[in-house]
């Protein structure tokens, strides 16, 4: 398997329960199949801190805006999206097979971002409600045809949220 970023030719690496690839002696991004960055993304998960340091090309120059095929599905462009409500980490992930691309240095940013997975759904929580909640509630308070054009609006939002902000899924906002 190649890298996206570089073309170099990426090395399997077992943390723990999980193998990862990476672009050692390359630019050093970081291949982690679905589910698998959520085994490493907080401070407490130990087994991250092997892969904060990739050996990589110092002179090497990456353009981190670019479009980059998944590596595992060669014919899918990777989209690009913010890993958090933060937007402070721009995460490749490919629609196909769910894999994340992470350039290096991005591991430690997402790493230092939410100590647990309850700040990380607080801050969506906060975050989603001060956006939907007051046009969602107003919009379901007018009339009962309101509320199921509301919802409609809201489900629209799941393809492009965290999973944490499906309407009927949490016990907060207008749902």
């Amino acid at each position: 398997m190649n890298c996206p970023a570089c073309s170099n030719e990426l090395s399997e690496m077992k943390v723990e329960e999980i193998t990862v690839d990476v672009c050692k002696g390359g630019c050093g991004g970081i291949w982690f199949d679905n589910f698998e960055l959520e085994k490493i993304d907080e401070k407490h998960e130990r087994a991250g801190e092997t892969l904060l340091d990739i050996e990589r090309n110092k002179d090497l120059n990456v353009d981190l805006k670019a479009k980059r095929d998944c590596p595992k599905c060669s014919d899918i462009k990777m989209m690009q999206h913010c890993f958090s409500v933060q937007q402070k980490v721009t995460i490749d992930e490919c629609a196909g097979c769910g894999g994340v691309w992470l350039d290096a240095g991005e591991l430690a940013q997402i790493r230092n971002l939410y100590d647990t997975e309850e700040q990380r759904h607080h801050a969506a929580e906060k975050y989603f409600s001060s956006i939907f909640d007051g046009q969602l509630k107003g919009i379901k308070e007018k009339s009962e045809t309101g509320a199921v054009k509301a919802k409609k609006f809201a489900n629209m939002f799941k393809f492009i949220c965290p999973t944490y902000y499906i309407p009927g899924d949490q016990g907060w906002g207008a749902f």
